[in-house]
C-alpha cells in the first residue's frame, strides 16, 4: 500500500523558518514527480512547489519564490523536503505532499498519491 507521510509542521512567528518533510513508502518513487500543495481555511488547494523525478528541475508558485525551496533527499529518493523561510501569516495552511507518475510536476492537483497533510501556522 502506498503511503505519503508528512511531518515537520508547527507554529512559527512571521519571519521564521520551518522545514516540512514527506516520506513515501510502498513503492519506489524514483519515476514520480513530487509536489507540495497547501490549503488554507475556506480556500482551494493550491500548488506551492514541485520537483522532477530526477531532482534536476523545480518550480514554485509566485507567492513563495525566493522564500521556499523544494528538494529530494540524495540518499533516499522517497523523501522530499520543503524548506520555508521568511514565513508570512498568509502561508498558514495545511501542507500536503503529492506524487504523480511522470517526469515533471504540474500545478493542477491531478496527482496519484496524497499525504494526510501537516499544519503550518504563522503568527503575526
Amino acid at each position: 500500500q502506498v503511503q505519503l507521510v508528512e511531518s515537520g509542521g508547527g507554529l512559527v512567528q512571521a519571519g521564521g523558518s520551518l522545514r516540512v518533510s514527506c516520506t513515501a513508502s510502498g513503492r519506489t518513487f524514483s519515476r514520480y514527480a513530487l509536489a507540495w500543495f497547501r490549503q488554507a481555511p475556506k480556500k482551494e488547494r493550491e500548488f506551492v512547489a514541485g520537483i522532477s523525478w530526477s531532482g534536476g528541475s523545480t518550480s514554485y508558485a509566485d507567492s513563495v519564490k525566493g522564500r521556499f525551496t523544494i528538494s529530494r533527499d540524495n540518499l533516499n529518493t522517497n523523501t522530499k523536503y520543503l524548506q520555508m523561510n521568511n514565513l508570512k501569516p498568509e502561508d498558514t495552511a495545511v501542507y500536503y505532499c503529492a506524487a504523480k507518475w511522470g517526469m515533471m510536476p504540474t500545478t493542477d492537483p491531478a496527482y496519484d498519491f496524497w499525504g494526510q497533510g501537516t499544519q503550518v501556522t504563522v503568527s503575526s
